[in-house]
């Protein structure tokens, strides 16, 4: 697998978009996730990005969005985010990356007022529909993990559900390891997502809250998850996620730290390659 960082490490430091790209390649990473919006970059950025990517052969393999209004009990709303996915699904394919890493939303009213089954259906039908608009330009959609009480996809046995009503071979699951911690999930779980799975975020937290660290700084066991994930055969990438840095004048540091340690294990599990 490819060991690859989600752009947004730079771009939460306020740093720019290129001098990013160049110090991910400088540093050593194999490829990289763009985080963006299409509705908010024009078309000198977008053509910025995949020029720069294909200058320094920094492949993108995936582009990341959070969309938690597809599952909103407002029709507009949910049609807005629907579009504004398609959009998202475009870039991709004019980036000529692998697939959209899609967050979709939580339940609300604590699943008191709507029933959560119907909120459940917008997902699954929306899913559905922005999978065959996936299929039809070649790229796949990564369903992100998330590790909150109210999340829909919230452990792996709701993401196997979730993907066997949505019943799509453009629609698969993204493998977030911290997020397996914090959801309780153990790493014998991952073989469920065999022939599933077909993107990895790595980083480290302290086993109580949700926070983007280098491996190594938590209390992450990462080898067994990445043994299980080894098992998977996924041919993609193993993308490191860092967020919200509490030091954003040493990121860079921050990145470096991140890249050795992930190296380690990646070489250590025989993921990397």
């Amino acid at each position: 697998m490819q060991l690859g960082l989600i752009n947004s490490a730079w771009a939460q430091a306020g740093l720019e978009t290129e001098w990013g790209i160049q110090k991910t390649k400088e540093i050593g990473f194999d490829s990289i996730d763009i985080f963006t919006d299409p509705l908010d970059i024009d078309v000198v950025e977008r053509r910025l990005i995949k020029d720069e990517c294909d200058r320094l052969e920094l492949p993108i393999v995936s582009v990341c969005c959070v969309a938690v209004g597809l599952i909103d009990f407002n029709p507009t709303v949910q049609r807005f985010h629907y579009d504004r996915v398609r959009s998202y699904l475009d870039l991709v394919y004019e980036f000529g990356a692998k697939n959209l890493l899609l967050v979709l939303g939580e339940y609300i009213w604590n699943r008191e007022v709507i029933p959560p089954e119907e909120q459940w259906q917008y997902a699954v039908d929306a899913l559905q529909n922005l999978g065959d608009y996936a299929g039809s330009l070649g790229v796949q959609i990564a369903l992100e993990l998330e590790p909150f009480p109210l999340s829909l996809l919230n452990n792996v046995e709701n993401m196997v559900r979730f993907l066997d009503d949505v019943d799509h071979p453009a629609v698969a699951a993204n493998i977030d390891i911290s997020h397996l911690v914090l959801a309780g999930v153990e790493p014998k779980e991952v073989g469920r997502l065999k022939g599933r799975a077909i993107h990895v975020h790595i980083s480290d937290c302290d086993g109580k809250q949700h926070g983007d660290l280098p491996p190594g700084r938590g209390v992450v066991k990462f080898e067994p998850y990445l043994k299980e994930i080894a098992k998977l055969g996924i041919d993609g990438a193993i993308s490191i996620e860092l967020e919200y840095s509490p030091d954003p004048d040493r990121i860079e540091e921050w990145v470096q730290e991140a890249y050795e340690s992930t190296a380690r294990l990646m070489e250590k599990t025989g993921l990397r390659g």
